[in-house]
């Protein structure tokens, strides 16, 4: 008969090197009740988690957002990439930043980006005020071993601070994301062994006792899941592992350096946060995959003739982009953003957590900082609202007409059910979100 299991143990994981590091367990059958709604030790629920997800220079609006909204709305061709997953996503398109448009310092991206993750106005510096990250892991993410997780893709340094970063945990109070998968690896799961920092080594040749003792008191498919975990866990290393040298630095902030092989790291990025996720080592996360008015050329798409942000503005800087060869070009960036997104959705739907997935107890949320990217439009903002915690609609494109912080506060207080009760430029709730 196989042993009911606790939340505790799966938090401890197996120990590693005494205690220099812990690789946690996987959510398994042994854990949850007979429904798979609760734990099945403690009678607890299974806690959500929210990502707020970001890349820059905002949109091409012809080729992102869908003619019709309600449940019968076409993927345009930007949004493609989330074809599998069109009913686990709402398309939320007509939001305003009215914080963007006030008064004060800096350029349009300055405030724009300020507003977006804050809803306060750019001080000069940086936000000004928490992000709405933040402002949810104030609540939900103090029993966690990280109260949150803030992961890049992008090496690109160009810029000031509130263009490098999205998470904010006050005024001028930055928190930057790590954009080296080697290093979150090693957050992870420990690093005061320098065998397996050095990679010569695995992370698991120390837990393969331990983790052949577990097995003996589970069932046949948590066996297998603890078998696929560890698994997992290995080929994250050896992916790490294969990563060339120019990966394991960050360049200074004056370099405004291209591109490397970002699908590569954003994967592996993904990856590392459903590991995370899974293993319940944080419910909150923000992922930057590009900067706000990042300024790099995509050589994995065919466009390097010019930067990005230049190929948002039809002013001749970029080949085409004052026509429609520029707006295309712009919908083929937009897309493998997309594409980026939606392996996360992937990701995070193939881990089952008792009657459900990850996706099924995670609650995304994916922004720019302007809407259509030449004209830094910051009213008519789209996004995407991704996931199924709490009463959450999906399967719908909705064109609504309210603020930034009437979305965020719905999605605190509404979906996630942290009790937010008042978040900046907020002043009424999005109603369409979630169910009656």
């Amino acid at each position: 008969m196989t042993n009911v299991l606790s939340r505790r143990t799966l938090l401890k994981g197996f120990a590693v090197g005494g205690r220099a590091a812990a690789l946690a367990l996987p959510p398994l059958e042994a854990m949850f009740n007979a429904t798979g709604t609760a734990y099945a030790a403690e009678q607890a629920p299974i806690e959500s988690r929210f990502v707020f997800w970001f890349n820059g220079n905002g949109i091409p609006e012809k080729y992102w957002i869908p003619t019709e909204t309600g449940a019968d709305f076409v993927l345009t061709p930007c949004l493609a990439p989330l074809a599998p997953f069109r009913n686990d996503i709402h398309v939320i398109t007509g939001i305003d930043s009215p914080a963007a448009r006030m008064p004060g310092p800096g350029n349009d991206h300055h405030r724009s980006m300020s507003a977006l993750v804050s809803g306060t106005q750019f001080t000069g510096r940086g936000a000004g005020g928490v992000s709405l990250d933040q402002a949810i892991a104030a609540r939900i993410g103090a029993n966690s071993r990280f109260r949150s997780l803030q992961l890049g893709v992008s090496q690109e340094s160009f810029g000031e601070s509130v263009q490098r970063n999205m998470s904010w945990a006050g005024y001028d109070r930055p928190l930057p994301p790590e954009m080296l998968p080697h290093k979150l690896f090693d957050r992870l799961f420990g690093q005061r062994e320098l065998g397996w920092i050095n990679r010569k080594k695995s992370v698991l040749d120390a837990v393969r006792q331990d983790a052949s003792s577990l097995k003996k008191q589970l069932g046949n498919t948590d066996q297998q899941r603890v078998g696929e975990h560890l698994d997992a866990v290995r080929d994250l290393e050896r992916s790490i592992a294969t990563l060339p040298p120019q990966y394991y630095k960050v360049d200074a902030p004056e370099y405004d350096g291209d591109m490397k092989d970002w699908p590569r790291i954003a994967k592996l990025q993904s990856d590392l946060l459903v590991h995370a996720f899974a293993t319940h080592q944080t419910r909150v996360a923000s992922y930057m995959l590009t900067k706000c008015q990042g300024l790099s050329r995509f050589p994995w798409l065919g466009y390097t003739a010019a930067r990005h942000h230049d190929y948002t503005h039809r002013d001749g800087k970029a080949p085409g982009a004052d026509g429609p060869d520029g707006q295309r070009i712009m919908r083929d960036i937009c897309r493998w953003h997309v594409e980026e997104f939606a392996y996360l959705l992937g990701k995070l739907r193939s881990v089952k957590e008792g009657a459900g997935t990850l996706l099924d107890r995670t609650c995304l949320l994916y922004i720019h900082e302007h809407a259509e990217a030449n004209d830094h439009k910051n009213n008519g903002l789209s996004m995407i609202a991704a996931g199924h915690v709490g009463s959450m609609r999906t399967g719908l494109h909705t064109r609504t007409t309210g603020t930034i912080g009437d979305l965020y506060l719905t999605v605190a207080d509404d979906v996630l059910g942290v009790g937010l009760e008042r978040f900046p430029t907020a002043s009424r709730k999005v109603g369409e979100l979630v169910r009656s």
